[in-house]
């Protein structure tokens, strides 16, 4: 029982987390391969943990959500959706081994990506570097297809197609929630009848998650947000070097 204890301690802090800064699957994913599983069903069985917190927060802010000039948010579920279908099949026909390989440098990425977004991207000014509608579709189909096989990164990434797309950030936030829950409810829909997934250790993390991210959610306004993007990066880089000290 102390690994399942220790899973859903980190699992609150990573629901937390997720609410206040986002980065939560950096703490998810090295807790559910310290109970013993490889580094892909813990990817799988992380995104079906964190899933039911994920639609908690997209559900509560859907009223601030909205698609960017020319684009509707019917249009980028749609997009989301199949994105996430793909990713999410491609995860599925990746060998473990392989996986084990690459992941690494998939969390080298996304917390580059995260440190990157937090604390060295200019936030555009309006109108300027707007991407048509058609180009913020084709991005959105591939941050939802990152976000299936991985996901680490994906509202960054969001944020800043959607904000270049014509949103405002405030927007942006709102529509980045909604559409990672639709991200990852079609690669939930396969990664079910996986069996990869290990249900005890993703219920007790979906269980630590989404009482984190409701406790997140109400500390919200109170919490210094720049502090918790400064803890993701330095997890982020002491996963990823962790992560390659142990790579096969």
């Amino acid at each position: 029982m102390l690994p399942l204890l220790l899973l859903f301690l980190a699992s609150l802090w990573a629901g937390a987390q997720n609410a206040l800064a986002g980065g939560g699957s950096f703490i998810t994913l090295p807790a559910l391969m310290l109970t013993g599983m490889d580094a892909r069903a813990a990817n799988i069985t992380s995104t079906i943990a964190l899933f039911p917190a994920q639609i908690v927060t997209g559900w509560t802010g859907r009223a601030g959500a909205s698609g960017p000039p020319g684009l509707s948010m019917r249009a980028l579920y749609a997009i989301s959706l199949a994105g996430g279908a793909v990713g999410g099949a491609i995860l599925l026909a990746t060998p473990p081994s392989f996986f084990a390989k690459l992941v690494p440098w998939l969390v080298l990425f996304a917390t580059a990506l995260f440190a990157w977004g937090s604390f060295a991207r200019r936030r555009p000014a309006p109108g300027e570097g707007r991407l048509p509608p058609w180009a913020g579709g084709i991005a959105q189909f591939f941050i939802a297809v990152y976000g299936g096989y991985f996901g680490g990164g994906i509202g960054l990434l969001m944020m800043a197609a959607l904000t270049m797309a014509g949103l405002t950030v405030r927007a942006a936030g709102a529509a980045k929630n909604v559409l990672a829950g639709v991200i990852n409810a079609s690669a939930v829909a396969l990664f079910l009848f996986s069996p990869d997934v290990h249900w005890l250790q993703a219920a007790f993390a979906a269980a630590g998650a989404s009482l984190g991210g409701w406790a997140g959610a109400l500390a919200l306004q109170r919490v210094n947000e720049q502090a918790l993007r400064v803890a993701v990066v330095a997890i982020g880089a002491a996963l990823t070097v962790g992560l390659f000290v142990k790579a096969p």
